[in-house]
């Protein structure tokens, strides 16, 4: 069974239970694909994922979450979730903050399956899965 590790590096109170939605997204993802392979999620404020963004992507602003895999027998890769990002954007979509940051964890982990949405016919691919794993969780949009 795939196992996702939470490090919180995020010095602030999150109003949700991120080790509850990792073990829900862990059932759903070995579920999908069968993979027994770990994963670590590291939750980050906005300057934090900045510096990443800027470090790896060349890309000199926040995003709410970044993928990094890795080719291992037994490891996926890590996720960086920028907290601040997750709460900003659940505000703005109307939902709770354990939704968005499922949602955010899930599209993490479609990056660490090999999934990407750099062209638009893998954007297809790729989201239209991801609505349908997160359909399959308690975190579905209503």
């Amino acid at each position: 069974m795939i196992k996702i590790n939470v490090v919180d590096q995020y010095n602030e109170t999150i109003d949700c239970d991120i080790e509850t939605i990792a073990k829900d997204l862990e059932q759903v993802f070995f579920e999908k694909f069968k993979t027994n392979k770990d994963a670590t999620l590291i939750l980050v404020n906005i300057i934090e994922i900045q510096e990443i963004n800027n470090q790896y992507r060349h890309l000199n602003k926040p995003t709410d979450v970044i993928s990094f895999e890795e080719f291992d027998d037994d490891y996926l890769g890590e996720i960086f979730i920028c907290v601040d990002k997750a709460k900003t954007q659940a505000k703005e979509y109307g939902h709770s903050l354990s939704r968005e940051m499922a949602f955010l964890l899930c599209h993490g982990l479609l990056h660490l399956h090999g999934y990407d949405h750099i062209e638009k016919k893998d954007e297809v691919i790729m989201f239209k899965l991801q609505d349908e794993l997160m359909a399959n969780t308690k975190y579905r949009r209503d």
